[in-house]
């Protein structure tokens, strides 16, 4: 039966393709991480989630360059000043919330065996989900307001951590989003959250006083 085109637009309304696929791909690989292990390494996870299945849907379903999702060094200058600046203002407030709340102590507690790599390969494939692939595929048909979207599943990903540390991810995230739209590139977000990721550990298992 023939509909006409003003019914069929009620019945489904138009749909970006892209958008969608980066909506489903995003949301199965986050909750197939925190309901599976698929290589009993955590990171390796991470990797293989976050990271490699969003570029092979960029190379081969989109037939884009993963350059135009902000894997590029994109403007360095102000990437390394941001990076600096805002390691310089979280630090003391990591130092201090990790000292104070037992729960990140406990969660953190025996976490330190391979660092500073075990963070760095965790973090890298979170960044480029959320800070590269996210962030700069919703910017091209939402502007600015991708900044929040991808805050979303960014702090959603966060659950089963500390609370206060989960509480604070949909703020953190939008100013990491902000890091990445500045410069064009997600390694200056993933710098700062590898910092933030190491360092929040390492005091909260005692390692810095």
């Amino acid at each position: 039966m023939h509909l006409p085109a003003h019914l069929k637009e009620r019945l489904l309304p138009r749909i970006d393709s892209k958008i969608a696929i980066l909506t489903i791909v995003s949301t199965l690989v986050i909750i197939t991480r925190y309901y599976y292990s698929l290589t009993r390494i955590p990171y390796l996870d991470e990797t293989l989630l976050y990271l490699l299945i969003p570029l092979f849907v960029t190379v081969a379903v989109f037939k884009e360059s993963p350059r135009d999702y902000g894997f590029r060094l994109g403007n360095w200058k102000l990437g390394l000043a941001l990076t600096l600046g805002s390691i310089a203002l979280i630090a003391p407030v990591l130092w201090y919330a990790a000292r104070q709340d037992p729960s990140m102590q406990l969660y953190y507690a025996g976490k330190t065996a391979g660092l500073p790599w075990t963070t760095f390969a965790d973090l890298f494939g979170w960044e480029f989900l959320f800070r590269g692939w996210l962030l700069f595929g919703y910017e091209r048909k939402y502007g600015g307001d991708a900044l929040w979207l991808q805050s979303v599943p960014f702090a959603l990903g966060h659950l089963g951590k500390p609370g206060l540390e989960t509480l604070s991810t949909i703020f953190g995230g939008f100013a990491f989003g902000w890091v990445a739209w500045k410069t064009r590139s997600f390694l200056y977000p993933f710098l700062i959250h590898w910092f933030v990721s190491t360092f929040t550990i390492l005091v909260a298992s005692g390692m810095i006083g």
